[in-house]
């Protein structure tokens, strides 16, 4: 049965009950698998009242990012609409790689409650607590050039600020390459992994963690990350930031790669990076100056002391 339709039903009436009659007659299965998919529903976390001679009543839905919480309301074509959830992971860029390698669609969305293993840039550690942040991961199919590929991790970045700003009314930055920040500290970052053959993209990772709803951090993490609750004081719905974000992000890859600098254009508005003097640290080397610009593969533009403007494609930026 599709949990969808069942809990369609049960939303349908604005409150009321739903006999089991009319379940098993819309949806054509008997009485007895009306009970045990009711019973699945509860399992999972949602409240379902059952009376002897009404029926069924929805009285609550779970704060989880459900399959069929993701697709309650999302307004995208192919975005999420294939979800696979999962209580605790190791790492969602892994199944969603696993996915991708065994021909999963386009759209495919791993999120997880919890995440044991969860990394950023360069195999850092990301923390994943559970049922508080948003940890998940996108499987794209992109018909780009491998050159053209970093043009999603602006894609994301671009999709995450507005989606922060649609929800919650907070303005979130864009820190080169692939972090978002509130007042100077860091709610969200990105992670792009891709495979690819000499001129063709097989398929491209794209991860993302938000912040959401953590209450604190420990040690030095306080001074460097926080949260959408921390900024808003109060609680922010998952699922109604994760659809915002789908949804951006779909807006903006669908004009992909032809408007390109539309989106490098939102990017640049979007950017605490641009316009200030920053230092930039790679595995072989660091380099200081004034960031003045991306190109047209994302790269940071630098203008150094010396007045020599220097292309990096990637290396971890501190704002000075």
């Amino acid at each position: 049965m599709d949990q969808d339709a069942l809990l369609a039903l049960l939303a349908g009436e604005k409150g009321g009950y739903t006999s089991g009659e009319e379940i098993s007659r819309a949806l054509r299965v008997s009485r007895t698998a009306v009970w045990k998919y009711i019973n699945d529903l509860r399992q999972s976390g949602y409240d379902i009242e059952a009376h002897p001679r009404l029926g069924y009543r929805l009285l609550a839905r779970p704060d989880k990012l459900l399959p069929a919480e993701v697709r309650h309301g999302l307004k995208t074509a192919r975005l999420g609409q294939a979800v696979h959830h999962f209580e605790t992971i190791t790492s969602t860029n892994d199944v969603a790689k696993d996915l991708a390698e065994r021909g999963a669609p386009e759209g495919t969305l791993v999120v997880a409650e919890e995440q044991k293993s969860g990394r950023g840039r360069r195999g850092r550690a990301w923390s994943s607590p559970p049922r508080v942040g948003i940890w998940a991961s996108l499987l794209l199919r992109p018909a780009f050039l491998p050159s053209q590929a970093p043009l999603l991790t602006l894609t994301a970045a671009v999709a995450g600020a507005e989606a922060i700003r649609r929800v919650t009314g907070l303005t979130a930055g864009i820190k080169w390459p692939n972090d978002l920040l509130i007042g100077g500290r860091k709610v969200a970052g990105i992670l792009m992994e891709l495979s690819a053959e000499q001129d063709v993209v097989l398929y491209v990772i794209l991860g993302i963690g938000i912040n959401v709803n953590t209450p604190s951090f420990p040690g030095e993490l306080a001074a460097l990350a926080t949260s959408l609750y921390q900024e808003r004081g109060e609680s922010v719905s998952r699922r109604e930031l994760l659809q915002a974000f789908l949804e951006r992000f779909e807006f903006w890859y669908d004009r992909l790669p032809g408007e390109a600098e539309a989106l490098r254009s939102r990017w640049r508005e979007l950017s605490v990076t641009l316009g200030r003097r920053v230092t930039v640290t790679a595995p072989t080397f660091t380099v200081s100056g004034l960031a003045r610009n991306i190109d047209r593969e994302g790269a940071l533009l630098l203008e150094t002391e010396t007045g020599d403007l220097v292309r990096i494609l990637s290396g971890d930026v501190s704002l000075r």
